[in-house]
């Protein structure tokens, strides 16, 4: 955590800035490991705090090393949070205070103008910039969140069966990934069967999976606060040449990415690499989203892989390549993997089948 305040540090000195206010809860968990629910972090060019009340000092204590804990709000005897902020600002002299504007409500705004006798500075993007690229430690934490998901890729095509519910395998697949140590899902997972493969994000529904349906689920876990991110599509019986066909494409399109997917090309290129083939196949208009995102503290980060994102990808960032096509009364198919961008290409840290498995 001491390299990632440091950064921090470093650019509010570049930018002369005096000091930070962090509200967004992932930003602060990034800089301080916290993983309680109350709490700020005020980090200045030659400190760190983190502000919390007393139900968190002793977590606090354990998780913030390299921050001083500061404990207010909690009785009448000590400071508010904005108490304590004014007068650590004072003391150092400073007249202005950044804040994440992106983050910060209308009346929490108002709340830190009436407290606050200092300019404050809207300031946001600065920590996502440092959270697209993923330390060692980071990416531990991403490859066992990866790895929940692979291996319940097995479990569902080892429980779905004709007669169950999207939502009893949705659940099943929640649970399965529970039981390996996942602290919870990265979101609400999507099942989508027969027709409702179609719907790009068709969440688990009441339909019952019939036999013949094509099913794409889209599914990923938190680990230790990182998330996974991944889509297989399979079928339950013989789903018919059309949808092979299209499955034929959509798989050929994720390999023709995995393959060239390198730091250098911009997220527009990389995009560009799968479209252009699904064009191609005669199938662009059923190609309405943008290829893939990075993930981390959240599921959708910065970098991503679109028509409209020409800044270059790196290495040590993140992306998913998630190419579909979705015919509205015949179904649809996904692809997803996660990948790591290295210093020569990329690794694939969701390696399960993308063979078009028919139970």
């Amino acid at each position: 955590m001491e390299r990632r305040i440091n950064q921090l540090q470093d650019l509010l000195k570049s930018e002369g800035i005096p000091a930070l206010y962090v509200s967004n809860p992932y930003n602060i968990r990034y800089l301080s490991g916290f993983t309680g629910t109350s709490a700020k972090v005020l980090v200045s060019q030659e400190k760190a705090y983190i502000i919390t009340d007393f139900r968190y000092r002793e977590q606090a204590e354990k998780q913030c090393q390299g921050l001083e804990v500061v404990v207010a709000g909690g009785s009448a005897s000590q400071d508010s949070p904005l108490a304590f902020i004014q007068r650590t600002l004072s003391q150092a002299c400073y007249d202005k205070l950044a804040f994440e504007d992106e983050d910060v409500s209308v009346a929490a705004y108002m709340a830190l103008d009436e407290a606050l006798d200092v300019e404050l500075i809207p300031f946001s993007g600065a920590i996502e910039v440092l959270r697209q690229f993923k330390d060692d430690e980071e990416i531990a934490l991403i490859e066992k969140a990866c790895d929940i998901a692979v291996e319940t890729y097995d479990f569902m095509l080892n429980t779905v069966k004709a007669g169950m519910t999207e939502i009893e395998l949705a659940n099943a697949i929640d649970f399965h990934m529970r039981s390996l140590g996942a602290s919870g899902v990265s979101f609400e997972t999507i099942v989508a069967s027969g027709l409702r493969s179609a719907m790009p994000h068709g969440v688990a529904s009441h339909k019952v999976i019939e036999q013949g349906d094509l099913i794409t689920v889209d599914y990923g876990c938190y680990y230790q606060g990182y998330c996974s991110d991944m889509t297989r599509t399979f079928a339950l019986g013989d789903p018919g040449d059309k949808l092979k066909e299209i499955y034929a494409i959509v798989q050929e399109a994720n390999r023709r990415v995995s393959e060239v997917a390198r730091p250098g090309l911009t997220g527009q290129e990389l995009d560009a690499v799968a479209r252009d083939y699904i064009r191609q196949a005669g199938y662009g208009e059923a190609f309405g989203h943008s290829l893939g995102h990075s993930f981390g503290l959240e599921i959708h980060e910065a970098p991503n892989a679109s028509p409209s994102y020409d800044e270059e990808l790196q290495a040590g960032q993140l992306i998913t390549n998630e190419p579909g096509i979705y015919l509205e009364g015949i179904g649809g198919v996904r692809i997803e993997d996660d990948l790591l961008l290295t210093k020569d290409g990329n690794r694939i840290l969701t390696p399960a089948s993308r063979e078009l498995i028919i139970l």
